[in-house]
């Protein structure tokens, strides 16, 4: 899915139309409040942040610097990451800390809604768009930002 999402450009203007894509489909496939958090990889410049409905909380922002920071570091999606790495009988978490050999893993966040953004001709990871929410909804973070890039692009 990552590389059928790569972008032709990425500014700010790109991050407002792909914010609002998202939050539009986050709006119509759940009942809950989600975070949609769009920044630059460089910079961590934030140019979209929005929640689909009311009842977002102050934790949802940890969660978004922990997904966004394994994007960071891995450039790939949080998801693909957590599936890579979990180890049988493990959380995704205890593996994190296991396969990189950190003492503390709770910097980073491997289950599913931070996703790479990647720009033709450009090596590397040009931004982060990252959704979150409810734990109920964990793939399904993954699947409204790979649904909301296809249908940008």
């Amino acid at each position: 899915q990552e590389n059928e999402c790569i972008l032709p450009s990425f500014d700010s203007n790109v991050a407002w139309e792909l914010g609002n894509i998202i939050r539009k489909n986050c709006i119509e496939s759940f009942s809950w409040p989600a975070v949609v958090y769009i920044s630059h990889a460089n910079s961590n410049q934030l140019l979209f942040f929005a929640t689909s409905a009311p009842g977002a909380l102050p934790d949802n922002m940890h969660w978004v610097k922990r997904k966004e920071a394994a994007v960071l570091r891995w450039g790939l999606s949080t998801l693909r990451m957590g599936l890579m790495i979990q180890e049988p009988g493990k959380s995704i978490q205890q593996s994190l800390k296991d396969t990189f050999e950190m003492e503390d893993s709770s910097a980073y966040c491997c289950h599913a809604g931070g996703f790479p953004v990647k720009v033709k001709g450009v090596e590397g990871v040009a931004g982060v768009i990252v959704v979150s929410g409810v734990a109920k909804a964990d793939q399904s973070w993954h699947t409204v930002i790979v649904d909301g890039i296809m249908e940008y692009l």
